[in-house]
């Protein structure tokens, strides 16, 4: 079955050549080769020698002495197998790996567990004669932009040859890296630049499933001189290639972070098959009771129970189905789905909200009672159990979940909203306004008032620190995960402009421009004050630089920002309803199993002109934005011309249009 799946997914790979190559980051060839000289210790000489530009021209890099050392910058982060090219007869080199400039050293690499013992110890080749040296597979590093080469010896060492031989998206032809399925342009370019870097994040976290888990759960880990031995030998799901939380670590499935990677990677690659493996490894462990683990195997064996990480599984599974729109998926996942939300509407109390008892989430602080954040997720599916039950021909349990639903919103609004302060509580025991509940409530549908809504993203928005949206749930964290969710709540209210200022400001100008961020991958978190600490870790060093949930602008991009709103399997049925903020233009689309959808506009004072296209057989909504200062104006489309009006959101609205190719232009009146 899953090789069926496998070639049905991919031909959505195989609609069209995208535009816009320039800004993809993601190779285009297997072999990498530095682009710089970060920096260099001791007596050297030809450290340039092994850049990309010059290892062609015959020159070598030569450490003259111990302890001499070149640190290499491939530009990037990338991820794979360390390869050296020797011509030397005899000696010792070390190699160290830091996806940051901050933990840069001849000594250790950064670090993929939270020990408290400080650093990953350095990869070690003993050189015997002149020859090729590549680490070995289980010495593959997950991230890294900067590479130090440094001589271990007492004689000189000669380098002829620095490469890496790329190892993520295992799966994808060597040559084909960047074949997108999805592009998103416009005229603003640090928006360009965050949606590529968020779907190449997305790329660097998918990885071979035998090379799985840098925590290295199964063994523990030993201290090498002081610092920490590392190795990624565990196989963690089946198929040749899986998403996982994060590149450097933990190389582990969390159904957690798959909420913002999913969607993210459905518009940008529509690499579903690494989804599904890594969905499908999860539902494996599902215990008699329905709970799916908090996360993969092997963290799966501590059988660690997180109900909002269980309720995000069931999100993931619907997800799957609703991109693909593979019938026999959800058929095969039915009877799991349905025992794993039987499982959750059992916490549900006479209060009519789902009361908790198991703290484990996204490294937030204290999870328990009724909270606002667990209740709005579990709104949240079982509104997608209420669909999922009707495609599969179950009114009544569609209908038993429906009102469940109901009583946890009803209940949600009497006991957890504050209205002085316009966002709800975490539970009844605090006044804590949590980042996390509240964009919750938000993209569920959980605040259904449009003045509610905008009256959150207001009160959200006054929060912002310089680096982001804090977390107050998670100490002085800034939270991507949850800051992605927060954008969508924006774009939500219909406040563009705060939705693309948090780009702007958060993704580009911090997570991607900062001298001390990848300026390619998007970190897993860090502090308010813009150090790069996160909360939950002892070792700064550890954090993720490349992590699959912080990369929700690219799918918001997409949706809101070009509008290209899928609302059945695999856009059966669909909506285009661009959100146009400060911009002038945006082209933007994505491939599906149905078929190419794609939306471009350009604004230009009270003149609008919109071109969509949607797959043959498919039917839609077109949500026509009225020119600023203008509550109507005249619509030109399919050869005819009217005058429209607005509603409460600006648009005009075009119902049951057939998939196709239109062109619509709008001149405020």
């Amino acid at each position: 079955m899953r090789i069926i799946l496998s070639l049905v997914y991919l031909t959505a790979k195989a609609v069209a050549a995208v535009p816009y190559q320039e800004y993809v980051l993601a190779p285009s060839s297997r072999t990498v080769l530095p682009v710089a000289v970060f920096q260099q210790h001791g007596s050297l000489t030809s450290p340039d020698a092994l850049l990309v530009d010059n290892q062609s021209s015959g020159g070598e890099l030569v450490l003259k002495e111990l302890n001499a050392s070149v640190t290499y910058d491939f530009g990037k982060n990338i991820a794979g197998l360390v390869n050296l090219d020797i011509s030397s007869s005899e000696g010792h080199v070390g190699v160290t790996f830091s996806e940051s400039s901050l933990w840069v050293s001849s000594f250790a690499s950064d670090t993929t567990a939270d020990t408290g013992s400080g650093l990953d110890v350095r990869l070690e080749f003993m050189i015997t004669q002149p020859g090729t040296y590549e680490a070995p597979p289980e010495k593959e590093r997950g991230g890294f932009r900067y590479l130090t080469v440094v001589n271990l010896g007492n004689g000189e060492i000669s380098v002829r040859g620095l490469s890496v031989y790329f190892r993520a998206m295992p799966h994808w032809e060597d040559d084909g890296l960047r074949d997108y399925t999805g592009w998103f342009h416009s005229n603003d370019d640090k928006l360009n630049r965050v949606w590529y870097a968020g779907a190449y994040t997305n790329q660097l976290v998918t990885i071979d499933p035998t090379r799985g888990d840098s925590l290295d759960l199964l063994y523990g880990h030993t201290i090498v001189n002081g610092t920490l031995d590392w190795w990624v030998n565990t196989t963690i799901s089946e198929g040749t290639s899986v998403v996982t939380d994060g590149a450097k670590r933990d190389r582990i499935v969390y159904s957690g972070d798959m909420s913002v990677a999913l969607p993210s990677i459905a518009v940008s690659t529509f690499d579903m098959v690494s989804v599904q493996n890594a969905l499908d490894s999860l539902v494996a462990r599902q215990n008699a009771t329905g709970i799916l683990p908090y996360g993969g195997y092997p963290l799966s064996d501590r059988n660690v129970i997180s109900y909002t990480y269980h309720l995000h599984g069931l999100i993931g599974i619907a997800g799957l189905y609703h991109w693909t729109g593979d019938k026999s998926y959800l058929d095969n996942n039915w009877a799991a789905w349905k025992a794993g939300m039987q499982w959750a509407a059992e916490q549900i109390d006479s209060t009519g909200l789902a009361y908790i008892r198991w703290p484990a989430d996204w490294l937030r602080a204290y999870l328990g009672g009724h909270n606002i954040e667990a209740n709005s997720i579990l709104y949240h599916a079982l509104n997608l159990g209420v669909s999922l039950a009707r495609i599969q021909g179950d009114d009544d349990l569609a209908d038993k979940w429906a009102n469940l639903a109901s009583g946890i919103q009803s209940a949600a609004m009497s006991r957890l909203w504050q209205p002085s302060v316009g966002l709800f509580r975490d539970n009844e025991t605090t006044t804590l306004a949590p980042q996390d509940g509240n964009v919750w409530a938000i993209k569920s549908g959980l605040v259904s008032s449009p003045s509610q809504v905008i009256q959150m993203s207001q009160a959200l928005q006054e929060r912002w620190s310089p680096y982001g949206p804090p977390a107050p749930e998670a100490g002085d964290a800034v939270s991507p995960f949850i800051s992605s969710v927060e954008l969508e709540s924006h774009f939500l209210a219909n406040r563009t402009d705060a939705a693309l200022s948090l780009i702007r400001s958060m993704w580009a100008d911090f997570m991607l421009d900062d001298p001390r961020m990848t300026n390619s991958t998007f970190v897993e978190g860090y502090s308010t004050t813009g150090m790069l600490h996160y909360a939950p870790y002892s070792d700064d060093a550890r954090v993720s630089f490349a992590h699959g949930w912080a990369t929700g602008p690219t799918y918001s991009l997409t949706t809101y920002v070009a509008g290209i709103q899928l609302l059945s399997d695999a856009g059966a049925t669909w909506i285009v309803a661009p959100q146009l903020g400060d911009l002038s233009n945006v082209d933007a689309g994505f491939s599906t199993t149905k078929g190419l959808f794609s939306s471009k506009w350009s604004a230009d004072g009270s003149f609008l002109r919109l071109q969509i296209s949607t797959p043959e057989g498919t039917k839609g909504s077109i949500g026509i934005p009225i020119p600023a200062g203008h509550t109507k104006a005249i619509l030109s489309w399919d050869e005819s011309s009217m005058t429209v009006q607005g509603d409460a959101t600006g648009r005009h609205w075009l119902n049951d249009v057939d998939g196709g190719d239109y062109s619509l232009t709008v001149t405020g009146a």
